[in-house]
């Protein structure tokens, strides 16, 4: 598959891809949504208004003049599908209509340096899983030793927690140490201030496409028809504030004060030549989180620590095949009980950790809480996130010659307001 327009083969966002993202055209104010192809935006708005997606059965009018992706998302799989397969008959090398008409070109495409990318979707609900068995096993050695580290019900199910939706921002926005009540282990009582133990957590998200209404239920058979693609996520962690506050219910400051996710959506069907197994899954699950076909992605993710004023420093590489549970099982969980999901919904991996120490996907991990400092080309270490650092995020799948991508989510560490 070849398209009129050049990409570098580096680029994450070749013909082969196509995300969906909103954002804002320089020197307008109102946001739409669009698609990517190297470095041009593709205004599906203007794209619908020209009669292009006439064929798509169930689209209605105006769809992609909205600042969010909710209605469309809510059309359903063969909706998303026949809009993507449409844009990419457009943007074939052998498809004169875009490329032999240079005044619709100009009003389609947008050179995406040109766009302020927003969040792609309204999120009405957030929560996020803890999926990653080197992860989970990591920090439960940490604080429970080897022999506990996996909690009984950790290899049954995917383990997970509501978050805050309020909090989830766009990548690029940066975000203020956060402040709360943290107690030292030598402490007799807590005490106010400035979280000290900064994290990132590395994490990929999925996004709910058409939903369920109040006590219906998704199959993992069922599942991938309700997602309707994938993001790069940062679930920056207080790590100390966690600690103090998590029992018995969980995290709650120490997670909700920011959750950034990256703004191009990556479709399943974009991902399906890097479909690959996951992990052996010992012992294997109850009936209803069963299912045949391989549900993990070989994506390739990595993460970037930037000092202020500094070069960034590679500190993290991992990849989302290590995922222990699926997104499929995840999503039959989440609503085998009836709890009924939404377009929007905002659905987090967990850390994605591999197996090695350089695939730690936290700093928590990374410096094996605190024990063993990263050192920084040029001077200096980390044990945690300072203020001014700036956390950087990528993932993609390496195709032949092509890779499908993400792009990155991006923030930085700002000193606490309090």
């Amino acid at each position: 598959m070849k398209s009129f327009i050049s990409v570098d083969p580096s680029s994450h966002f070749p013909i082969e891809n196509l995300p969906f993202g909103v954002g804002v055209p320089r020197g307008s104010d109102r946001a739409r949504v669009y698609s990517r192809i190297g470095d041009w935006a593709v205004d599906l708005y203007q794209l619908q208004c020209e009669g292009r997606f006439a064929a798509v059965a169930g689209l209605p009018e105006g769809v992609f003049g909205v600042g969010r992706l909710n209605a469309f998302m809510a059309l359903g799989r063969p909706v998303w599908r026949a809009v993507r397969d449409a844009l990419t008959d457009l943007l074939q090398d052998d498809n004169p209509i875009l490329r032999d008409d240079r005044a619709l070109r100009e009003r389609v495409l947008v050179p995406a340096d040109r766009v302020a990318m927003m969040l792609p979707a309204e999120i009405g609900d957030y929560t996020d899983f803890y999926s990653s068995k080197e992860h989970a096993t990591n920090v439960g050695t940490m604080f429970r030793g080897p022999e506990n580290a996996l909690m009984p019900n950790w290899l049954h199910l995917p383990v997970a927690y509501h978050g805050r939706a309020s909090s989830v921002v766009v990548s690029g926005t940066d975000l203020h140490r956060p402040m709360g009540q943290t107690k030292a282990d030598d402490a007799d009582a807590p005490t106010y201030g400035p979280s000290k133990l900064m994290d990132f957590e590395l994490e990929t998200a999925f996004l709910v496409g058409s939903g369920t209404d109040l006590g219906e239920t998704i199959s993992v058979a069922d599942a991938e028809e309700h997602i309707f693609g994938m993001v790069l996520m940062n679930d920056w962690s207080a790590r100390d504030i966690q600690k103090w506050e998590y029992v018995p219910l969980g995290p709650f400051l120490g997670k909700n004060f920011g959750t950034s996710i990256s703004p191009w959506v990556v479709t399943l069907d974009a991902l399906a030549p890097f479909r690959c197994p996951g992990p052996d899954q010992d012992p294997e699950p109850l009936p209803y989180l069963r299912g045949d076909a391989p549900g993990a992605f070989d994506v390739v993710l990595e993460v970037t620590l930037a000092p202020e004023g500094r070069p960034p420093v590679l500190i993290c590489e991992s990849n989302f095949r290590t995922m222990y549970w699926t997104m499929a099982q995840q999503l039959a969980h989440h609503t085998v009980n009836g709890c009924p999901v939404n377009a929007g919904d905002l659905m987090g991996s967990g850390t994605l950790s591999g197996p090695t120490e350089g695939s730690y996907g936290s700093m928590l991990e990374l410096s094996w809480r605190g024990t063993k400092p990263i050192a920084l080309p040029g001077g200096g270490e980390r044990k945690f996130i300072a203020d001014g650092d700036t956390i950087a995020m990528t993932g993609y799948a390496q195709g032949d010659g092509y890779r499908v991508g993400f792009g990155e989510v991006t923030g930085t560490i700002l000193p606490a307001k309090g």
